[in-house]
């Protein structure tokens, strides 16, 4: 968590915005898998999302979707994820919080995975169907373990909701731009600087904004209203594309470099 803090400060500290880039953790394979994660730290990412795949993604569009699927094929699990955390480790600094369900994480046990997860080398976790005024229990077992909780907000979110997730959240906010599920989109809500000065109204936390952003172009839009930027299926789309070859961290690399110029201060 502090790893996560320091980077997310300083950042805001010289002006520039905060690139958050999720990748299926296992997708297409285990092995490649953290080398496209090593790869697009060295290209730019400030803070990797590594998704654990679950068989019921319940919030997440076609792209992220098959891309789960692809990793559950290729074996993996909660456990195999964490390793990619430990191989990544060897080689960067770059913050990591792991994004998945409830379920997978209440079958390897609350406790043991907030542990696990802090000693792999992860900063913190987004459990995407895990509301806050139900987190408690995880919620003390992560700040044990020195793990940051991320929890969602959506343009439906009351102002007391967004209050209690400003008070909670241990790292950044996580602002979904739009209803709906994950997925690359061509254009960006028109009410999203409404919806971000209703959650700064209420939190001084670091805000990051997903669902929908893929091009440097949004990047850059997004980027002059929020502290953070996240894309993900965009990447993940690249990911595909390319296969188990050593052409997905180079593609998955030069679309992060692209993503990056849209977040530094001009």
């Amino acid at each position: 968590m502090t790893r996560l803090m320091r980077s997310l400060e300083a950042l805001r500290a010289g002006g520039d915005r905060v690139l958050i880039c999720y990748l299926m953790g296992g997708d297409p394979t285990p092995s490649r898998a953290a080398e496209i994660v090593v790869a697009v730290a060295e290209a730019g990412a400030d803070v990797i999302e590594l998704g654990i795949p679950f068989s019921d993604p319940l919030a997440d569009g076609p792209s992220i979707q098959a891309a789960g699927q692809r990793a559950l094929n290729a074996g993996t699990t909660v456990p195999v994820c964490l390793d990619i955390v430990r191989q990544v480790r060897r080689t960067t600094d770059t913050p990591i919080v792991l994004m998945t369900y409830l379920n997978p994480i209440l079958s390897y046990g609350l406790q043991r995975f907030a542990v696990d997860a802090a000693e792999a080398g992860a900063d913190g976790a987004i459990l995407v169907d895990l509301t806050p005024d139900e987190a408690q229990e995880w919620q003390d077992a992560a700040a044990a373990a020195g793990l940051g909780t991320v929890f969602l907000l959506a343009p439906t979110s009351t102002p007391e909701r967004i209050r209690l997730v400003g008070r909670l959240c241990t790292g950044f906010v996580y602002c979904v731009a739009r209803t709906g599920v994950t997925g690359a989109r061509v254009d960006l809500p028109p009410d999203l600087p409404e919806l971000l000065a209703r959650v700064r109204s209420e939190t001084d936390k670091p805000v990051g904004v997903g669902f929908g952003i893929s091009t440097p172009e949004q990047v850059r839009t997004v980027a002059e209203l929020a502290d953070g930027v996240i894309v993900g299926s965009a990447l993940v789309n690249v990911v595909a594309e390319a296969g188990d070859s050593p052409a997905a961290a180079a593609a998955a690399a030069d679309l992060v470099r692209s993503l990056k110029a849209g977040t530094r201060r001009a």
